[in-house]
C-alpha cells in the first residue's frame, strides 16, 4: 500500500554480510479510512432501503393498489412516517384517476432523502485526503 511506512533495519552477520530487514508499519489513518468507508456504506445502504420502500409506495399508489391488501397496507404503513412531512407541500390536491394516485410528495421525499444521505456521506468523508 502507498500509505504504509517502511522501516529498514540493517544488521551485520558474523560473516560480515549486511542484511536488510524491512518492516511495514501501517498508519493509524488506514483504520480511520476503513471506519469511514464502513460508515459511508452503511449510510448508503439505509438510504437505498428507504428509497426502495418509497419507490414501492409510489408504484403501488400509481397503479391503484388495493389498500386492504396486506402487502400494500404494510408498505403504506411502513413508509408513512417518511412521507408524512411532505403532505400538503403543494397547494393542489393529489391527481386522482379512478383509484390511481400520483403522489408527488413521495417523489419529493425520495429526492430529499437522497440529498440528505449524500450530505451525510460528504460530512463523514470531509477529512479524507
Amino acid at each position: 500500500m502507498t500509505d504504509d511506512i517502511q522501516q529498514v533495519r540493517e544488521t551485520t552477520t558474523q560473516s560480515g554480510d549486511t542484511v536488510q530487514k524491512i518492516t511495514e508499519v501501517k498508519k493509524s489513518r488506514d483504520e480511520a479510512t476503513h471506519l469511514q468507508n464502513v460508515v459511508e456504506k452503511l449510510i448508503w445502504y439505509v438510504a437505498g432501503v428507504l428509497l426502495v420502500l418509497l419507490g414501492f409506495r409510489f408504484l403501488l399508489s400509481l397503479l391503484g393498489a388495493n389498500t386492504s391488501n396486506s402487502f400494500a397496507n404494510f408498505i403504506y404503513r411502513l413508509s408513512h412516517p417518511f412521507v408524512a412531512p411532505f403532505f400538503g407541500l403543494f397547494n393542489y390536491k393529489t391527481k386522482v384517476t379512478g383509484t390511481s394516485h400520483f403522489e408527488i410528495y413521495t417523489l419529493v421525499a425520495m429526492l430529499v432523502y437522497i440529498v440528505v444521505a449524500w450530505g451525510i456521506v460528504e460530512l463523514v468523508s470531509l477529512n479524507r485526503e
